[in-house]
């Protein structure tokens, strides 16, 4: 049996009022270069300019050129939000999202997840050409849920397809608009910080990472059952 959740289209799931919060911490992972930095340094960038207090801390890889998919090769940032002034980074994740399993071991090996945590878990990898790929995913999906985090798919590189050629340059700004729209930040506010950010490259560049954040919002917006307000 597939373990992928079955999701309501947009026009039958109910909208939920945003739950108000005090603060979150959150993390996005991935192998080094897939942008999950750049994706976490706009985000807080973006909950700054909306009055609230942020840290930020780099999650380095433990390895100088790691290996694509290897707990040694977790490359991202954590992101305090906060609704009061934030002086550190806080000590446990409430909400990760990891661009594969393998990066997310590390994490909860050192116990970097509060308890319960959500987990949004790129899904490509269920389906991957690779029988090794598909079990090493399946296992630790499996794992993760018997521990009690709540675990998403998403198919972070099905939808960036649909929009860029290169999904591995695309899924940063999709999650980007995810987190965006999770935690109710400023839709203005985010598409002025991609201008910023891709402000040395033409147009067609910045609208094209504008189209990935709305993907990843309305990604959101039909598919996850929650949302946030600090």
């Amino acid at each position: 049996m597939n373990d992928t959740a079955t999701l309501s289209p947009p026009e039958a799931r109910a909208v939920r009022p945003a739950t108000p919060i005090a603060e979150a911490i959150v993390e996005v992972i991935s192998d080094s270069g897939e942008g999950a930095q750049r994706c976490g340094q706009s985000l807080g960038a973006i909950a700054a300019r909306m009055g609230n207090g942020i840290w930020t801390t780099e999650i380095i890889p433990a390895e100088i050129q790691p290996p694509a998919r290897s707990v040694a090769g977790a490359s991202g940032i954590r992101i305090r939000i906060g609704s009061e002034r934030v002086t550190n980074g806080g000590d446990q994740t409430d909400l990760v999202v990891a661009f594969n399993e393998q990066v997310l071991i590390g994490r909860v090996q050192a116990n970097e997840l509060k308890p319960g945590a959500t987990i949004l878990l790129e899904s490509m990898w269920r389906s991957h050409r690779d029988a090794t790929v598909v079990a090493s995913y399946i296992e630790t999906v499996d794992a993760l849920r018997k521990d009690g985090f709540q675990v998403i798919e998403v198919p972070l590189e099905e939808r960036c397809k649909e929009l860029v050629n290169d999904p591995r340059k695309g899924k940063n700004m999709f999650v980007l608009g995810l987190l965006c729209n999770l935690y109710g930040l400023d839709a203005a506010l985010a598409r002025e910080q991609i201008a910023r950010i891709f402000g040395k490259k033409d147009d067609k560049v910045i609208q094209s990472n504008v189209a990935l954040y709305e993907a990843g919002a309305a990604w959101g917006e039909a598919n996850l059952d929650f949302k946030y307000r600090i």
